[in-house]
């Protein structure tokens, strides 16, 4: 008898201890515990060490408190006829004091929130270009967010943003895309190697002519000194040898003229030989000519 009251006492109070610890749970922080009774909605528990009646009370679920981001991607076209994929991320999070609607008013979040982005993604792209989709990236994000603030309050979420991440279109546009960019940088680029070259030849005419002048006026200024020197040395030969008419001394002139240029042409190290086509006999016909030559050079400038 004693051994089968001991038995129930020991079960009596295993239950009393389930019951008793079974009443209690925990809430992580950030998130919330939905609690029914008998199947009602009762209230929310907070985080933290929470009571509820044992075999009357239930949690039915929990919902995070957290930012929570969803991916998706849409397919459009746009007004000028091309096919664009739009990855889109939204970042929704339940709020505190919607924790009844978002847990009982929706049964999937994810399928409504894209069911809306589309409904906008498709109100605003097909009446864009290309060109003006790329450029609305972030007029897009915000439409999109406007809509989902309006649509998705009434089940307990907030939007806290949203985020068009890339314009993808067809690989075909995008090749196309591609090759008028790099045909556009190609035109600016030849462009400006033409206006280098262009700027190169010009200031390379414009040396050349300082040169030539610079070259003309050293050999106009030698000129004159040679001229110069001749003058001197015609009158100090009449000076020292009387008698001898102008035309001999410039004879004598020229010719030591020349046989200088031919000495200083032979010391020249890359001048093995000298050939002449004249005899030694023939200097003074050489003098001749460039007396002849000189004179008739004056009559023609008188």
């Amino acid at each position: 008898m004693f051994g089968g009251i001991s038995v129930v006492a020991i079960a009596l109070a295993v239950l009393a201890l389930y019951v008793i610890f079974g009443s209690f749970f925990t809430v992580m922080t950030a998130e919330v515990a939905v609690i029914t009774r008998f199947g009602k909605f009762a209230r929310v528990a907070e985080p933290g060490l929470n009571w509820k009646v044992p075999f009357i009370d239930r949690v039915a679920g929990r919902v995070s408190l957290r930012v929570n981001q969803i991916k998706l991607t849409m397919e459009t076209k746009t007004q000028d006829n091309v096919f664009v994929t739009i990855p889109i991320s939204v970042q929704t999070r339940v709020k505190a004091d919607s924790v009844y609607d978002a847990f009982y008013r929706l049964a999937d979040p994810v399928t409504q929130i894209q069911s809306y982005v589309e409904q906008v993604i498709l109100g605003h792209v097909p009446g864009m270009t290309l060109d003006e989709v790329f450029a609305s990236q972030s007029s897009i994000a915000a439409a999109v967010k406007k809509e989902l603030d309006v649509d998705m309050a009434g089940f307990g979420y907030e939007i806290v943003n949203v985020l068009v991440t890339d314009i993808v279109p067809d690989e075909k546009v995008k090749a196309a895309m591609n090759d008028i960019n790099a045909a556009q940088r190609e035109q600016v680029a030849a462009s400006a190697r033409g206006e280098a070259e262009k700027i190169l030849v010009v200031k390379k005419a414009e040396a050349e002519a300082e040169s030539k002048a610079l070259q003309g006026q050293g050999i106009a200024n030698q000129r004159k000194a040679i001229i110069e020197g001749l003058q001197g040395s015609i009158e100090g030969f009449q000076k020292v040898v009387g008698g001898t008419s102008t035309s001999e001394v410039m004879q004598l002139v020229l010719v030591t003229q020349y046989f200088d240029t031919l000495k200083s042409i032979s010391e020249n190290d890359k001048t093995h030989t000298l050939f002449l086509n004249h005899s030694p006999g023939s200097v003074k016909e050489i003098s001749d000519q460039f007396l002849e030559s000189m004179l008739v050079a004056g009559q023609t400038k008188s």
